[in-house]
């Protein structure tokens, strides 16, 4: 062989052996999506839980006199937690129809919770593995970050489904695992110098075909988690976003603020307007939101039909009988129906211990 190909063969095997730079752009559509993303669905069924998460949630159920609530706050705590939870509670029976934490410690029973506790993989900031680095503490914080996010959203809005609300935001950005496991690289090199949220999901669309919303809708179904949920994490990035998916959408856009990274002011005031939100409010929002807040307790679902929750809150807010009555086109006393039927199920003596009540639960 000639010198001079033997040195352009040793060439060309040099450039194959360096690591691409990062601003090179990477193809991934003709490299199978599909056992890309199914190696990383299995690899995601072991997506460890932060350790003081998991053992808080091992204290928790260990106590003789611990509440449904105090069990259903140790889990929203962590995205790991949920997903196992609602995973094994959607899966058992195989309906599907488990949408909220409440839900699936009722059908899992607090002891089935424990033994669960106890079977999951952990991650500790200060022991980081080779698998996970430190991937799992970084998403967990922006996930609660948006979860907390929706919840205040929600209150604004007056949004009723918040427990499912709590589901879907703390799992919104699970596709990002996905595509993390898929390809090696992801984030940066697929986002390169995308800087807003909705950068960086049209980077992963030209890049890679599909964004990690969509990816993470098709990780929800095949969890068989319930489609509303499936459904807010597949649309939480779309222009047509509603209801739940755009609560996600703008809650995601606050946690990046509240974590001083870029958003888009525009696309964050029009997806806003999109769910309800002025302006002003979106404003009061923004300016509350770094600051701690009174987490109220659940204690299990809410076992008040819709109009005995919408009559309880306009009592709440300090209007009579007919005023309600007016505002909901019903009676007066259909109204006192309602209550009286409140004040049976929550076994309150009168309107302000239902309002309190109900309050402290989280059900207001």
């Amino acid at each position: 062989m000639p010198a001079n190909a033997t040195n352009k063969s040793s060439a060309r095997a040099e450039t194959r052996g360096r690591a691409r730079p990062s601003s090179t752009p990477i193809r991934h559509r003709d490299y199978g999506h599909g056992r890309r993303l199914t190696s990383a669905f299995e690899a995601l069924e072991g997506f460890p839980a932060l350790a003081a998460s998991r053992d808080r949630l091992v204290r928790v159920s260990s106590e003789p006199n611990a509440s449904i609530g105090d069990l259903v706050a140790a889990i929203e705590s962590d995205v790991a937690l949920a997903i196992a939870v609602l995973r094994i509670a959607n899966n058992s029976g195989g309906k599907g129809d488990v949408a909220t934490i409440p839900d699936a410690v009722e059908r899992l029973s607090p002891a089935g919770v424990a033994a669960l506790a106890t079977r999951t993989r952990v991650f500790d900031f200060f022991e980081k593995t080779a698998t996970w680095d430190v991937l799992p503490d970084r998403f967990r914080l922006h996930s609660v970050a948006t979860q907390r996010a929706a919840e205040r959203l929600a209150r604004e809005v007056g949004y009723e489904q918040r427990d499912e609300l709590l589901v879907s935001a703390l799992m919104h950005d699970i596709g990002k695992l996905a595509l993390l496991h898929a390809y090696p690289g992801y984030p940066e090199q697929v986002h390169g110098d995308a800087r807003t949220p909705e950068e960086r999901v049209h980077k992963e669309r030209v890049e890679l075909g599909v964004d990690h919303a969509v990816v993470g809708g098709v990780l929800a179904r095949r969890w068989n988690l319930p489609a509303r949920i499936a459904g807010a994490i597949e649309r939480h990035h779309a222009e047509e976003a509603t209801e739940e998916a755009a609560l996600i959408k703008v809650a995601d856009m606050l946690a990046h603020y509240g974590q001083s990274q870029p958003v888009d002011p525009a696309a964050m005031l029009a997806a806003a307007r999109e769910m309800g939100l002025t302006p002003e409010a979106l404003r009061t929002v923004m300016y509350e939101l770094p600051y701690p807040t009174t987490t109220r307790r659940r204690v299990g679902p809410c076992p008040l039909s819709t109009r005995e929750v919408e009559v309880l809150r306009q009592l709440a807010e300090g209007k009579v009988y007919k005023q309600i009555a007016l505002e909901l086109g019903v009676s007066a006393s259909t109204v006192r129906t309602h209550l009286h039927n409140t004040y049976g199920k929550l076994g309150a003596v009168d309107r302000a211990q239902a309002v309190l009540m109900a309050t402290e639960r989280g059900w207001l």
